[in-house]
C-alpha cells in the first residue's frame, strides 16, 4: 500500500474517533483492514462503559475477530489515530496483526516506537510492521482541541459553583 492509501483508511479512524469525541471520550479511533477491505472499526468507550480496556483497538480487534471467526487476524493492517499503548500493542502482538499504522505519537505512553517498541519486540513470537505520523497533525489536532475543550468545561464549571 501506498501513502494514499494509507490516507484513506486513517481518514476512517479519524471518522472513528470523532464519534468518540462527540460523546466526550477520548477522542482516538481505530480501523483494522484485511485483504484490503475495512473488517472493523472502533472508537475508544471508556467513559461511557466505566473500564479501563475499551480502547478504540481492543475494540476493534475484538470485533475483527468475531467477523472473521479467528483470533489469528494475520494479514491484518490496524490504523489507529493515536500510537497504541501497552495495553492494546500487546493485543495488536497476540492477535498477529501485520502492519500498524498511526497517525500521531504519543511520547508518554507509546509503545510502537516513542516510548517503547513492544510491537518489533524481537523477544516475542511476532512482530508488527509500523508506519508512524500518517495524517499526524490532523489525529493530534483532535487530541489536542479536546483537551483545550476539556480544560476549559472544567474551568467554567468551577466559576458557576
Amino acid at each position: 500500500m501506498n501513502d494514499k492509501d494509507h490516507s484513506y483508511f486513517m481518514r476512517l479512524a479519524i471518522e472513528e474517533a470523532k464519534k468518540a469525541g462527540e460523546s466526550l471520550e477520548v477522542p482516538i479511533g481505530a480501523v483494522i483492514v484485511q485483504n484490503g477491505k475495512v473488517i472493523a472499526s472502533a472508537h475508544n468507550l471508556r467513559e461511557r462503559d466505566q473500564t479501563a480496556i475499551a480502547h478504540a483497538e481492543l475494540l476493534a480487534i475484538d470485533a475483527a475477530c468475531k467477523k472473521t471467526g479467528t483470533w489469528r487476524l494475520e494479514n491484518a493492517t490496524l490504523y489507529v489515530t493515536l500510537e497504541p499503548c501497552a495495553m492494546c500493542s500487546g493485543a495488536i502482538i497476540l492477535s498477529r496483526i501485520d502492519k500498524v499504522v498511526y497517525g500521531a505519537s504519543d511520547p508518554k505512553g507509546g509503545c510502537a516506537g516513542t516510548f517503547m517498541n513492544l510491537l518489533q519486540d524481537d523477544r516475542f513470537n511476532h512482530q508488527s510492521e509500523v508506519i508512524a505520523g500518517i495524517m499526524e497533525d490532523e489525529c493530534g489536532s483532535l487530541l489536542t482541541n479536546f483537551f483545550k475543550e476539556l480544560r476549559l468545561r472544567k474551568k467554567e464549571n468551577k466559576k458557576i459553583q
